[in-house]
């Protein structure tokens, strides 16, 4: 089982539509953010860090899922409550419910995949094997 981390977004403004509700695709920015504070809140360095030493450049986005459930608008507190659903051999499947205090905002997942550069090809990236130590620090 993962641990889930808690990631918090001051809603402002500017995150909103002109009917004053956040702008759907805000919901995916703070997910994307809550992905790598997942990971440096499990003890990972950041991917600017673990690309010097093992060369991962990060974990990009493969899919993602989201659902809408109820609306948030500027002047709120969000949180966004991260954990990993699934480990598969090179991606990982990140699962995070938004919620204001008790009450569920958004729903989504990601497929995400760590990557290095391409040893044959320096402008693309490849897909290694999920790394156990860094599957055990997010247990």
């Amino acid at each position: 089982m993962s641990k889930t981390v808690v990631y918090d977004v001051q809603v402002v403004f500017g995150d909103c539509d002109p009917a004053g509700i956040v702008f759907f695709p805000n919901f995916s920015k703070w997910m994307d953010a809550s992905s790598l504070n997942f990971f440096m809140k499990c003890g990972i360095l950041p991917w600017r860090e673990l690309v010097k030493t093992r060369g991962i450049i990060g974990t990009p986005l493969l899919e993602i899922h989201t659902k809408f459930i109820r609306p948030a608008t500027y002047g709120e507190t969000i949180q966004v409550h991260t954990s990993v659903q699934e480990w598969r051999d090179k991606v990982f499947v990140h699962k995070h419910v938004v919620m204001r205090g008790d009450t569920v905002l958004c729903e989504g997942t990601e497929v995400r995949a760590f990557c290095i550069k391409h040893p044959e090809d320096p402008d693309r990236i490849k897909a290694i094997a999920v790394p156990e130590d860094i599957k055990a620090l997010c247990s």
